[in-house]
This record gives structure tokens, sequence and C-alpha cells, in this order.
């Protein structure tokens, strides 16, 4: 059996919406000639998703962009960029956010030297390389945080920062959209400070292996679930708008910004 997971935006109080979501996606797959289908999503756990997106039966998922330009480059095929509604997203790209906590008196980056960045994990764009990628002009001698904590999630991160254990942490426009909209106790005692450069948008990948007929077949279900009318209430409150085809190159920003980074001595969020 085919594997479907859509994890990147799987909070609890949407659950519902993303399964209605993917019950629409997968209708429409079977329009196209796929066999196989999944009904349901697989679910085994946030961390699960390193073993989805490996999986040579994997059919359609969605993944950080870091992950598909870095080690998962090879095991995962780009299909299409989705478009978001959020504040901060233009067409098929996002920034991320970053946070303080509210009564903190940084007024620009600058002003957080030395102090404690809280990062969900150091193969996110969102809430790593993006980050670094802002921070790195201001680096001395490689350095700028004076400490720097790994929680393996978003909302570790933004907990982190609203319990004052973080001084700082960046995620992604529409996870802070999503959480401001469902469960904005979450983002109490947090503001945003600025913003990150652009990058395209978390990509629907399947597996390296899967053909350019299939590979069509799935953009093709994407865009027809994007515009079906039937959707457009489980679309609304996902945030989302419809679906770029995008080249892979497009993702190869993310590298630059790492290149960057480095380029300017700062390889490491420190």
């Amino acid at each position: 059996m085919s594997i479907a997971s859509l994890p990147m935006y799987d909070l609890e109080p949407m659950r519902a919406a993303t399964d209605a979501w993917w019950a629409g996606i997968a209708t429409a797959l079977c329009r196209n000639g796929l066999s196989d289908v999944p009904e349901s999503l697989d679910r085994g756990g946030f961390g699960d998703r390193f073993a989805q997106w490996s999986a040579p039966d994997l059919l359609l998922s969605q993944t950080c962009g870091y992950p598909l330009t870095h080690a998962f480059a090879d095991k995962v095929r780009l299909v299409a960029a989705p478009c978001y509604t959020a504040p901060l997203c233009e067409g098929s790209s996002y920034r991320s956010v970053v946070l303080v906590h509210e009564d903190s008196r940084a007024e620009d980056i600058t002003d957080l030297r030395g102090k404690r960045v809280a990062v969900n994990g150091f193969d996110s764009q969102s809430g790593f390389n993006a980050l670094r990628a802002l921070v790195a002009p201001h680096a001395r001698e490689g350095r700028f945080f004076g400490e720097v904590i790994e929680t393996g999630r978003h909302h570790a991160s933004i907990a982190a920062v609203a319990k004052g254990t973080a001084d700082v942490c960046a995620t992604d426009c529409v996870t802070h959209a999503l959480t401001a909209r469902y469960l904005p106790d979450w983002l109490a005692g947090t503001r945003i400070l600025t913003v990150t450069a652009e990058a395209p948008n978390l990509p629907y990948v399947t597996h390296i292996h899967r053909s350019d007929e299939e590979v069509e077949a799935l953009r093709n279900g994407l865009l027809e679930a994007a515009g079906d009318p039937a959707l457009s209430d489980v679309r609304e409150q996902l945030m989302l708008s419809g679906f770029a085809v995008l080249p892979r190159s497009d993702y190869d920003r993310i590298d630059t910004m790492e290149q960057e980074a480095a380029d300017a001595g700062y390889p490491d969020l420190a």
C-alpha cells in the first residue's frame, strides 16, 4: 500500500480539515489514473516523517525545503509548491517570523547578540537556515548568539520564548498564522521582531523513483483539488489557495542562503 502523509501543519484542531483535504486529493488522484491511493493519511508520529519520506512506496507527502535540498535530495521528488493565504506569503513563497518575548527590549536583530536562540532543528529552513542567513552579516568571528537550544518542533521553540527559557526563535509564517487562528494561547507572551528573506513554500513531494507520468498525475490531481468548489471551505481552513508547479532549481535559493552565511564566516548558528 502506498503511503501518504501531510505532517508539516497537522495541528490537532485542524485534523478534520486535513483529513477532508486528503480525501479530496485522493479522489482527484484516482480520477487521474493513479492506483493504490491510500484512503487515509499515515500519522505514525511527527518523528516518523523521516521514515515516510524515505519509503519507496511514498505516494505524496509534504516536507521542509531544507531536507528537499539536503538529506532527502536523493530520496524525494518535487511535485508542487502550495500557495497559502497566510500573512507574509506571496504566491508560492513564504518568510519566517522572528519571535521574541513580548517584554523584550529588542528593536532589531542586532539587539539579540549574545542571547539564547531556540531552534526546532538544524535541518529546518524556516527555523534554522533562514535565521542563520538573517544573522550572518552581524556575526563576529563566527558567533552571534550566546547559546543555542534545539527543541525539536516549532511550537516547542515558541513555548521556550514565551516562558523565557529562550530569547528568540524563528518559525515559518504559515505555522504562525495557523497557530494564531487555532491555538492563540500558544503565542501568548511573544511578538514578531522581524522577518527573514523569502523561500519557496514547503513542497509536496513523492518518492524519487516515481515516473514522469505518475508525477504528472499527482500534479494534475493537486491542481484539480485546489480548484474544486466542494473543497473551498477546507482550503480556507488550511489557508491554502492553490499550487504552483516550480522547477526544482527554485529551491536552490535555500542552498544560496546557506552558502552566503558560510561565505560571511558564519556556517553555524552560534
